[in-house]
């Protein structure tokens, strides 16, 4: 089989690998569908990650079940599923505590696409081995387009517990995004319907902003911190300067939810968060414990994630398209027909 390399700065390329096999009779194979760039991979292809080349990227996608395991009892072949970014076994504490990002069953920070706990391989390939399909695997509920939902693997469910739990302890926040791709506009989507007063959107691209008009965000090019304007903010930039801007505008005892990358180090105002009675949270996401209630919400048709995807490109497209700079490709192969209630 095939796997989608990253080797260089804005390169990739595909390079042949040994099909996955299952190890176990707890573990399936999975053919990915439709997968898609996460905006880590963004910063990783313009060579901000922190990671040497080469290895297989790719973490976001929903794939087709090839081949189950005896023991395997949720999914069958020929189904459709999310594969979570994170690999857990489902049953250690931290499993079981919602902590599926921190997994102790497996290496610290095991995940597909990097080799940061071990080599995992990525969502971008031909074929992948899911080590724990009963715990890892979510089947995409009827309906649900696989293209729409290619992200649910991580952007996606990851922007629905940004503000999702936050808006239901505090109906009718005021939300602040600042943002520079996909992750900030789906956030802008979930919290217009989940309640949220007022979303002020923050990205220095027009159509980016054009897009969170369309969720019905107010939005703005850049702004200086709103005192005392926001209930909840939320920070994907991965830069040090907005997050300051994102906890100076939080009203008190206001949430900043920090899903950038900061690959580079820098100050924030410790004491007038202090003042202000502010809680950060920076850290990857748990997707696995959520997934379900993500996938909820999406079926609901109070959301519309299918407007931030920005090119449907077919699967051989990859090693050129990729590199390119797009807000959210998909990358299509053997997409079966519409389902039923689609």
């Amino acid at each position: 089989m095939r796997e989608l390399t990253y080797v260089a700065r804005r390169a990739v390329e595909w390079r042949e690998s040994p099909d996955p096999r299952l190890k176990s009779d707890a573990e399936a194979i999975v053919a990915p569908v439709a997968a898609t760039s996460c905006d880590v991979d963004s910063a990783i292809l313009a060579g901000h990650g922190f990671i040497d080349p080469p290895f297989a990227l790719g973490h976001e996608c929903v794939a087709r079940v090839t081949e189950v395991g005896d023991a395997v009892t949720t999914v069958a072949p020929g189904d459709l599923v999310v594969v979570p970014w994170s690999i857990n076994c489902g049953t250690c504490d931290h499993c079981r505590a919602g902590l599926t990002a921190h997994c102790s069953t497996v290496p610290h920070m095991a995940m597909y696409g990097a080799p940061i706990g071990g080599s995992w391989g990525g969502l971008f390939s031909d074929l992948v081995r899911v080590p724990y399909a009963d715990a890892m695997l979510v089947p995409l509920p009827a309906g649900l387009d696989p293209v729409a939902m290619a992200s649910a693997s991580d952007n996606w469910s990851l922007s629905w517990r940004l503000v999702a739990p936050h808006l239901e302890a505090r109906p009718g926040a005021r939300v602040l995004v600042v943002a520079r791709g996909s992750i900030g506009l789906y956030v802008c989507d979930i919290a217009r319907a989940l309640g949220a007063s007022d979303v002020l959107y923050v990205d220095p691209d027009p159509e980016h902003r054009h897009l969170a008009e369309s969720y019905g965000a107010r939005t703005a090019e850049a702004i200086e911190p709103v005192r005392h304007g926001f209930d909840i903010a939320v920070e994907a930039t991965g830069r040090v300067d907005q997050l300051t801007l994102a906890v100076n505008s939080l009203a008190p005892e206001g949430i900043c939810e920090s899903a950038g990358n900061h690959f580079r180090p820098g100050e924030l105002p410790l004491l007038d968060m202090y003042l202000t009675g502010v809680t950060l949270r920076i850290a990857r996401d748990n997707v696995r414990h959520h997934l379900p209630d993500a996938l909820d919400l999406a079926a609901s048709g109070k959301v519309a994630p299918e407007r931030v995807v920005s090119h449907v490109l077919g699967w051989e497209q990859l090693p050129e398209a990729l590199s390119e700079r797009h807000l959210k490709p998909v990358f299509v192969r053997d997409l079966p027909e519409p389902r039923a209630g689609r």
